[in-house]
């Protein structure tokens, strides 16, 4: 797969981009196991195939907090403590969080100041946390429940492809 075979966000309905995106992901991570080159690819995949994003990336449980990963975008903060900001709080939750206005959310970290809404999908391999998925948007309210659902299957399918200190 190339750059050049990436979804095109404004042929397709939403429910369409996501099915085209899932079977993208699945090809492109076929045959490999690591974590840091399928979150680095999927960030990648993510980011320049879903509209209105500015950034999209992962954050992994490290010592209890979570530490930057693979992303697109622009610099990031490096370490969140669980239960706080967006991120931190999914994580504590294990719970897809979707925010429309992330200047209204208690104790947002503000990494970059052109955020305006956030949704941050955990990442649970069995039991176990392993890390967020989080994709920030400068347009509020970006984010919804189909992107919810769409985002939570493609994170299945990362997960389903990777090797982690677990499996």
């Amino acid at each position: 797969m190339s750059a050049i075979d990436l979804v095109q966000p404004m042929s397709t309905s939403k429910s369409q981009l996501y099915d085209q995106l899932a079977s993208q992901l699945s090809s492109l991570l076929a045959g490999e196991r690591d974590l840091i080159a399928n979150a680095a690819n999927f960030s990648s995949l993510i980011f320049h195939s879903l509209p209105d994003l500015n950034w999209a990336g992962f954050y992994f449980e490290k010592d209890g907090e979570l530490v930057l990963g693979p992303f697109q975008g622009r610099p990031a903060c490096v370490r969140i403590a669980l239960g706080q900001g967006v991120c931190g709080t999914a994580a504590a939750k294990c719970a897809t969080t979707v925010v429309p206005n992330v200047h209204e959310f208690p104790g947002h970290i503000a990494c970059d100041s052109a955020s305006t809404s956030e949704i941050v999908v955990p990442l649970m391999k069995g039991k176990r946390f392993i890390g967020v998925l989080d994709l920030d948007s400068p347009v509020p309210a970006r984010f919804d429940a189909e992107d919810a659902a769409g985002l939570e299957t493609l994170v299945k399918i990362l997960l389903a492809s990777t090797i982690t200190d677990d499996n």
